[in-house]
């Protein structure tokens, strides 16, 4: 049996889904069976064991992990993060998980400029110490989280940022899911450090320029400094200061290290990585004037 945890999220929602379709059964843990299990295709809900969990409740995770033999450990961002997913290993270790999959970040370094990068190293080390197998997949920034920007590209043909005209190695959930389940299905694989990205790195203004061209009016992007773009994640985004801190990091370490696309999905699937214009067509509508606002937040 495959744990998922994270399964509410855009990759663990992703990966249930393609195990599903490729006949594996899989237990998705969530905070909210009834939300989970609507949002799922209904051909796939056969194959998905949805238990109510939380990463923060030892008794959950300790039935949750019952007769399985892998774990899928994604978490969305949070400052308690490294506490967090720590518990989860060791409990996952005390109860017979034999693999770990775990999505982590690139520059997992213990000096990484970006404090995220810098919780998801001391994860890593943390795993590497439990004594279970385990894969670590690094992808870049989500497609998926462009629709954050659909609000403001919808309402005002602009969006904002502070990486110049610095390219971003954008790759789609699903990408990342399928790579997921290649990993927790081909035991060839594991034991790894994957570096996952896109097919292109595409900066803001290009960004801005395709959207221009397939919404057929103008999209400018507005490059701010950086503590001024912090503020506005906080004042306009209602973020918190520590998710502001985050989005402001990884795209100054975008200007510091130039990002290039690496062929690692193509190599593990056998086919190449979903394009940005793909995406973009997908979700268009959202972008369009007086578009409902996206509903799926950052995803992990």
């Amino acid at each position: 049996m495959i744990v998922i945890m994270g399964a509410s999220g855009a990759t663990g929602g992703a990966l249930a889904r393609r195990l599903a379709a490729l006949g594996r059964p899989s237990r998705a843990l969530t905070r909210d069976p009834e939300r989970l299990r609507s949002g799922l295709p209904p051909a796939t809900r056969p194959w998905v064991d949805i238990r109510r969990a939380d990463a923060t409740d030892t008794a959950s995770l300790r039935d949750a992990f019952t007769d399985a033999r892998q774990l899928f450990l994604t978490m969305a961002n949070s400052p308690r993060q490294v506490e967090v997913e720590n518990r989860c290993i060791d409990i996952a270790a005390a109860a017979g998980i034999e693999h770990i999959v775990k999505i982590s970040a690139p520059a997992a370094e213990p000096c990484s400029p970006v404090a995220i990068s810098r919780w998801h190293y001391a994860i890593e080390q943390h795993l590497r110490g439990s004594g279970v197998e385990h894969t670590v997949l690094r992808p870049y920034a989500f497609m998926q989280k462009l629709l954050t920007l659909a609000p403001a590209i919808a309402a005002q043909a602009m969006f904002t940022g502070a990486m110049g005209a610095a390219a971003c190695n954008y790759i789609d959930c699903r990408d990342i899911g399928d790579v997921a389940a290649a990993v927790l299905t081909r035991p060839e694989l594991t034991g790894r450090v994957y570096t996952l990205t896109g097919a292109e790195a595409v900066s803001h203004p290009e960004l801005a320029d395709r959207l221009t061209r397939m919404l057929d009016h103008r999209i400018r992007y507005v490059d701010l400094p950086p503590p001024t773009f912090r503020d506005s994640l906080i004042e306009q985004a209602h973020m918190p200061p520590w998710l502001a801190d985050h989005v402001m990091e990884i795209q100054q370490l975008a200007m510091a290290r130039p990002e290039r696309p690496t062929d690692t999905v193509t190599r593990l699937l056998d086919r190449n990585p979903r394009r940005l214009d793909a995406f973009l067509h997908e979700n268009l509508e959202l972008f369009r004037p007086h578009s409902p606002k996206p509903t799926t937040g950052w995803p992990r």
